[in-house]
C-alpha cells in the first residue's frame, strides 16, 4: 500500500505536463493550414503523363503562372464607352497584382466576345502566393466591378481562391460543430455537467497535439497536407478520443461502485480498458497507413496525418483523462455519483436485445443479413466517375459562376488549355490529329513572341508545345473524356506526344484512384485480420468480424447510391471517396467489434462462447452505442463545410458507423457467435469451451 500511495501524485504530474504543453503545441498546430497543398497536380505520381508534361513545359516559359480570367458580362452588350472603362479596370487589376508582388507575366488587353455581350482579359498570377491568393483575388473582384455588368475573377486562380475560402472553415466552423454535437450527446448520456467537459478537453488536447506533430512532419517534407485531409483528420481525432474516453469512463464508473478508493477504481478500470483501446487504435492506425500504398499524394498524406491523430487520441485517453477522472473521483459524475457498494446499473434494453438474440439467433442473423444484402445490391450503381469542379463547391462561388459565364460567350477551355508536347519533326501531324478530335475547339503552337498567324513554334530540347483549347469546360467530366480520346488519337499519330494540363491532371487523378482501390482495399482487409487474430488469439473470429464489416460497408454504399442520386440530387462523386470511406468504415467498424469481442473473450472463459457474447452485448451495449453516436455525429460535422466531397464523406462514414453500431455489432455478430459456439475462438483453448460453463440464468429470465 505505501507504494501505491506514493504514486498518488502521478495524476497531478500528468495533468500538468498536458496543460503546460498545450500552449506551445497550439502555436505549432496553428501553422499547419499554411502548409496545405490543394493543387491536384501536386499530388499526382511522377509516372503520370500530366506530371511529365508539367516538368517538361517549364522550359517553354520563363516564369510559371496561374491564370486569372477577368470577365465582364452584359445582356445589353458592351459598347465602346464601357470597353474603355473595362480597360481602366484591367489596368487597376494589374496595379493590384504588381503591388502584391503577384504578377507573373504580361496582362492581355480586353477581348470582346463575338456578340460583344462579354469581355475577358487574362492576368497571370504567381503560383507561389499560397494563403495570399484569396485576399489578392478578393481585391481584384472589388476593383473590376463595373456598373451595368456582372464581373467575375475566374479561371484557375479564381476557383482555387474559392476553394481556399471554403477550407478556411476547417479551423472554426467545423470544429465548433463537432465539439458542439459531442457536448450535447455527452450531456444526454451522462447527465453531468463536469464529465462532458473533461472528455471534450481530452479530445481538444489530442487534436492540439496531433496538429502540432502533423505540422512538424509536413514542414520536414515527410507528409503532404491538403484541406480535406486536415479536416477529416481533425474530425477523426475528436471522434476517436471521445470514443476511447467513453469506454474508459464507463468502466471507471462501474469500478467506483466496487472499490472504495478512487485510485484503486481507476487502476482496475485502466487494467481492463487499455488493451481494447490500444488494439482499437492500432487497428485504425494500421488501416489508414495502408493509404501509403496510394499513387495519389493526397491519399498518402491522409494516411499518416490520420495515424498521428488516432495515436494521440489513444495517448490522451489513457493519460490525461484518467488523471482528470482520478483527481475528481466520484465528483466527476455529479449529480449522479456512483457510490461504493451501490448496484451497477445496466440498461434493461440491451439485456432484452441480448435475450432476443439468444432465443432466436438464426432468425436474427438471417433477417439482419438479408437486409444488409438487399442494400448492398445497389452498391455497384454508386456513381464515382468524377464531377466537375464547378459542382464541388456548394453555395455561391464567383469563380464557378464566372466559368459558366465564360462558357456562354467564349470557347469553354480558354484560360486553361490542354498542353500537348510533341517531337519537333511530327508536331504538325500531331496538331492536325488533335484539332480533329471531338471536343477540341482549336490547337495553336506556343511561340516565343505573340501568337501571330504563321509564327514559328518555340522548340525546347527537340519538343514543340501545342495549346489545345477545349470546346467544353476544362474541369468537367466531358473534358476528361475529351482528353482521354485525345491521348488515344495521339498514340496513333506519334506515341512520343504526351498530354498534360488541368484536365489531364484530373484524368490522371481519376485513373490513379481506380488503381488505389484495387491495391489498398485488400491490403486493409489483410492488416486488420492479422491484428484481430493477434488480439483475440483466434482465426475464426477475425474472419467473421471482417466479413460482417465488409457487408456493412457494401450496404452503406448501396444506400448512399440510392440517396445521392434520387433524394439528394448529387451530380456524382469523386473517384477517391469510395477508397477513403472504405478505409475509415472498415477500421472504425472493427473498433466496436473489438470492444464487444474482447469483453466476450473475457466472459467466454466462464460462460462459454454463446452466453459470453450475449453477456458482453448486455454490458457493453450502452457505451458502444453512445460511442457510435458520437463518432457518427462528429463525422456529420463535415457537412457544414460547403464542399460536396466532405458532405458525401460525412454521410458515408456517419451512416456506416450507425449501421455497424445498431445492426452489425448488436445483432449480426452476437447471433453468428451464438450459432458458431466455442469454435469461434479456434484454435485457442477457448474453442473447447470453459471447464464448467453455466448458462446465464439472468438473461434467460429477461
Amino acid at each position: 500500500m505505501p507504494g501505491r500511495r506514493s504514486l498518488r501524485w502521478l495524476p497531478f504530474v500528468v495533468l500538468l505536463v498536458w496543460l503546460v504543453g498545450a500552449g506551445p503545441l497550439s502555436i505549432l498546430g496553428g501553422k499547419l493550414t499554411g502548409l496545405q497543398e490543394n493543387d491536384v497536380a501536386a499530388f499526382l505520381p511522377d509516372s503520370a503523363e500530366s506530371t511529365r508534361v508539367q516538368e517538361l513545359q517549364d522550359g517553354f516559359q520563363s516564369e510559371e503562372s496561374i491564370p486569372a480570367v477577368l470577365l465582364w458580362e452584359s445582356a445589353d452588350g458592351v459598347d465602346e464607352a464601357t470597353l474603355v472603362e473595362i480597360g481602366d479596370r484591367v489596368a487597376a487589376a494589374q496595379r493590384i497584382a504588381e503591388d502584391a508582388g503577384a504578377l507573373a507575366g504580361e496582362v492581355s488587353p480586353p477581348i470582346p466576345s463575338e456578340g460583344a455581350e462579354a469581355v475577358q482579359a487574362f492576368l497571370p498570377l504567381s503560383p507561389d502566393l499560397g494563403e495570399e491568393l484569396l485576399p489578392v483575388v478578393e481585391e481584384l473582384r472589388a476593383a473590376i466591378e463595373l456598373e451595368g455588368t456582372e464581373s467575375y475573377v475566374t479561371g484557375p486562380a479564381g476557383i482555387f481562391a474559392d476553394f481556399s475560402d471554403a477550407f478556411e472553415g476547417i479551423d472554426g466552423l467545423l470544429l465548433l460543430a463537432a465539439f458542439g454535437v459531442v457536448l450535447v450527446i455527452l450531456l444526454v448520456v451522462y447527465r453531468s455537467p463536469l464529465l462532458p467537459l473533461l472528455v471534450i478537453g481530452t479530445a481538444g488536447l489530442a487534436l492540439t497535439a496531433a496538429n502540432a506533430v502533423a505540422y512538424l512532419l509536413a514542414d520536414g517534407g515527410v507528409i503532404t497536407v491538403n484541406g480535406q485531409s486536415q479536416g477529416i483528420s481533425s474530425i477523426l481525432v475528436v471522434g476517436a478520443a471521445t470514443d476511447y474516453g467513453l469506454l474508459l469512463t464507463a468502466r471507471y464508473r462501474e469500478e467506483l461502485r466496487r472499490e472504495q478508493s478512487k485510485y484503486d477504481a481507476m487502476r482496475v478500470a485502466l487494467r481492463h480498458s487499455w488493451e481494447p483501446i490500444v488494439a482499437s487504435g492500432a487497428t485504425v492506425v494500421l488501416g489508414v497507413l495502408c493509404l501509403l500504398f496510394s499513387d495519389l499524394g493526397s491519399n498518402r498524406g491522409l494516411g499518416p496525418i490520420s495515424a498521428v491523430s488516432v495515436t494521440l487520441a489513444v495517448v490522451a485517453a489513457l493519460t490525461f483523462l484518467p488523471a482528470g477522472l482520478t483527481l475528481l473521483g466520484r465528483a466527476a459524475f455529479w449529480p449522479f455519483r456512483p457510490m461504493f457498494g451501490s448496484e451497477t446499473r445496466r440498461g434493461r434494453g440491451w439485456e432484452r436485445v441480448a435475450a432476443l438474440v439468444g432465443r432466436r439467433p438464426r432468425r436474427v442473423l438471417a433477417g439482419s443479413v438479408a437486409a444488409l444484402v438487399a442494400a448492398a445490391v445497389f452498391a455497384p450503381t454508386f456513381d464515382a466517375d468524377g464531377i466537375p469542379i464547378s459542382d464541388t463547391i456548394q453555395g455561391e462561388s464567383n469563380g464557378i459562376a464566372g466559368q459558366e459565364a465564360l462558357a456562354r460567350h467564349f470557347e469553354a477551355g480558354v484560360g486553361s488549355p490542354t498542353i500537348i508536347l510533341a517531337p519537333e519533326e511530327s508536331w504538325r501531324d500531331v496538331a492536325e490529329v488533335a484539332a480533329a478530335t471531338d471536343g477540341v475547339a482549336s490547337v495553336a503552337p506556343f511561340t516565343a513572341g505573340p501568337p501571330l498567324p504563321g509564327a514559328e513554334p518555340l522548340v525546347v530540347d527537340g519538343l514543340v508545345r501545342l495549346d489545345a483549347t477545349l470546346a467544353v469546360t476544362p474541369d468537367s467530366v466531358a473534358a476528361i473524356e475529351t482528353v482521354k480520346d485525345l491521348r488515344t488519337a495521339l498514340d496513333e499519330a506519334d506515341p512520343a506526344a504526351i498530354v498534360g494540363g488541368e484536365t489531364a491532371s484530373n484524368l490522371d487523378a481519376r485513373e490513379s484512384g481506380a488503381r488505389d482501390l484495387r491495391v489498398i482495399v485488400p491490403s486493409v482487409l489483410v492488416v486488420i485480420t492479422l491484428v484481430l487474430a493477434l488480439l483475440l488469439r483466434s482465426l475464426v473470429a477475425p474472419l467473421l468480424l471482417v466479413a460482417t464489416v465488409v457487408l456493412s460497408v457494401g450496404a452503406t454504399v448501396g444506400v448512399a447510391a440510392l440517396l445521392f442520386d434520387d433524394v439528394f440530387g448529387f451530380p456524382g462523386s469523386d473517384p477517391t471517396i469510395l477508397l477513403i470511406a472504405f478505409v475509415f468504415l472498415v477500421a472504425l467498424g472493427i473498433d466496436y467489434n473489438i470492444f464487444l469481442m474482447t469483453r466476450a473473450h473475457e466472459e467466454s472463459q466462464r460462460r462459454g462462447a454463446r452466453d459470453g457474447v450475449l453477456r458482453a452485448l448486455a454490458v457493453t451495449g450502452g457505451v458502444i452505442t453512445s460511442a457510435g453516436l458520437v463518432l457518427a455525429a462528429t463525422f456529420g460535422a463535415l457537412s457544414v463545410l460547403p464542399l460536396l466531397f466532405l458532405v458525401q464523406m460525412a454521410f458515408l462514414v456517419g451512416f456506416g458507423v450507425l449501421l455497424d453500431t445498431f445492426v452489425v455489432r448488436s445483432l449480426v455478430v452476437p447471433a453468428a457467435v451464438a450459432l458458431i459456439g466455442d469454435t469461434v475462438w479456434w484454435p485457442s483453448r477457448l474453442a473447447k469451451g470453459p471447464a464448467a460453463a453455466e448458462p446465464d440464468r439472468e438473461l434467460e429470465r429477461v
